[in-house]
């Protein structure tokens, strides 16, 4: 209590006091770009995906437009310390994303290495994960994709170097005859997206759909 007062949470566009489980208020909150992408039907992460791998099904939940309040958000969540983020965007997503009659068999979530986990203390897509998982009554595997190598950020590598995920990934248990809904925080050049779902692809009879919270525009 005595926090709050000292240090109300405050909307992250306009500095307006809000309620502690907010990230916005209502007035700035209209300025998120949601993409209102149909998950069933083409989208521009579906026709990127498709060059790279077979895809089933994608959707992202917002544009990330240089210097817009989508991008705050992301970056709270990811480089803020403040992870109840990821449970704010799965509890947008739930709003605008129906599975209708085909759910997927299962949530995988992109991993990050050890070490960047233990700095970060956190899995940015985690709890977004596990909200998802509880909503839709789709069980979540965190430990499917191993992470091989430690690499920096994607934001902050070069295209040359963001294409260069080969081996990068791998599954740690055998799979087969599943739907997986890979989900990750933000879809750039699909790269690590495209490597993890081989991954997954060449051990079975697995088909790979993707779930972002922001499609780089």
């Amino acid at each position: 209590m005595i926090l709050d007062l000292l240090f109300p949470n405050r909307c992250l566009h306009c500095n307006r006091i809000i309620e502690a489980d907010l990230l916005v208020c209502d007035v700035c909150f209209n300025q998120i770009h949601f993409t209102h992408y149909d998950y069933f039907e083409s989208n521009p992460v579906k026709e990127k995906c498709k060059t790279l791998f077979p895809v089933e099904n994608t959707y992202a939940l917002i544009q990330f437009e240089k210097e817009s309040l989508s991008r705050k958000i992301i970056h709270e969540l990811k480089y803020k310390n403040r992870e109840i983020t990821g449970k704010i965007l799965a509890n947008w997503t739930t709003e605008r994303l129906d599975f209708k009659d085909q759910r997927p068999d299962l949530l995988v979530s992109v991993p990050l290495h050890p070490k960047k986990l233990r700095a970060r203390g956190y899995n940015q897509l985690h709890l977004f994960t596990e909200t998802l998982s509880k909503h839709y009554e789709i069980p979540f595997d965190h430990h499917l994709i191993k992470r091989n190598h430690y690499s920096k950020a994607q934001a902050l590598k070069d295209k040359q170097h963001r294409l260069k995920t080969i081996h990068t990934f791998s599954v740690t248990q055998p799979i087969t005859g599943k739907h997986i809904l890979l989900i990750d925080d933000v879809f750039t050049t699909g790269t690590t997206v495209s490597s993890i779902a081989w991954e997954i692809l060449n051990i079975g009879n697995n088909k790979v759909s993707i779930l972002v919270m922001a499609m780089d525009v």
